[in-house]
């Protein structure tokens, strides 16, 4: 099975360059600013899309995120609205991998094997569940492998090498080093450790690293770059989202315009 992600990570190792990897939340902050701001992630700059699923308890991420979240659910986010905004996206962009991103309750109550299939009808790539530990895979990493989806896990500073083998038995696409512990957005990485980790990782797979959490300059994805295959950059870009709403939440001219330019400025940086 190959993947639109293992193609893009195979076309950008031959260019010799690390990927972008841009994460926002579907939904915010309403269906259709989040629907133009994922349609010209591309041409800004990104290489892979990740797209969050809105949920109530989100106790992985960051305060950013978290608001992102409440904002797309006000707006009437679903994870219905979500399948069908990648639909949309592909209507005009056949090659762009999407990977959804976020906890196994809403997938739940969707129905596993209905969810699935959906997902693979709209045009996702590869799942990641923050929730679900390599005990569960069962649950959904299995039957998501099975279906023709990748399944990214995270890896974290604590990964020892006992674990690395368990967290990556049934991993593919890539894998999501999260370069700080806590929560999305708080900290900013230690780029030597990151540096250190990412080459220990790469004994234990073959896999494309890509490396999150805390990116929020084009300097930091440009160190990055140097020895991950990829950066990722989040709760920046959900706060260049923050930033451009009027006092009661609403988009503005300028709200999908920040996004971009802000991935445009750190796609600069990990090209370079």
């Amino acid at each position: 099975m190959t993947t639109r992600i293992d193609k893009r990570f195979a076309d950008l190792k031959r260019e010799g360059r690390a990927a972008l990897v841009t994460f926002v939340t579907a939904g915010d902050p309403d269906y259709q600013t989040s629907l133009d701001i994922i349609k010209g992630l591309p041409r800004a700059g990104a290489d892979i899309i990740e797209f969050g699923m809105p949920f109530t308890d989100p106790m992985a991420d960051g305060p950013a995120i978290q608001e992102a979240g409440l904002r797309a659910l006000r707006a009437g986010q679903t994870l219905i609205k979500t399948l069908a905004m990648v639909r949309e996206f592909r209507t005009g962009d056949a090659t762009t991998p999407i990977v959804l991103m976020g906890y196994y309750n809403p997938i739940y109550i969707y129905g596993v094997d209905r969810f699935l299939k959906d997902a693979k009808a709209a045009g996702v790539d590869g799942l990641i569940i923050v929730d679900l530990p390599p005990e569960e895979d069962q649950e959904l990493c299995l039957p998501a492998l099975k279906a023709g989806l990748n399944f990214i896990r995270l890896a974290t500073p604590t990964t020892d090498e006992k674990r690395a083998n368990a967290v990556f038995q049934n991993t593919s696409g890539f894998v999501y080093y999260v370069s700080v512990l806590g929560i999305t957005g708080t900290k900013t990485p230690d780029l030597k450790s990151v540096e250190q980790n990412v080459i220990r990782l790469k004994g234990h797979t073959r896999l494309p690293i890509a490396v999150g959490f805390g990116v929020k300059t084009a300097e930091q994805a440009r160190s990055i770059a140097r020895n991950a295959d990829g950066v990722v950059v989040g709760s920046a870009l959900v706060n260049a989202v923050k930033n451009n709403l009027t006092k009661t939440g609403k988009p503005t001219p300028e709200t999908v315009k920040a996004v971009h330019a802000l991935v445009s400025e750190i796609a600069q940086g990990v090209r370079s």
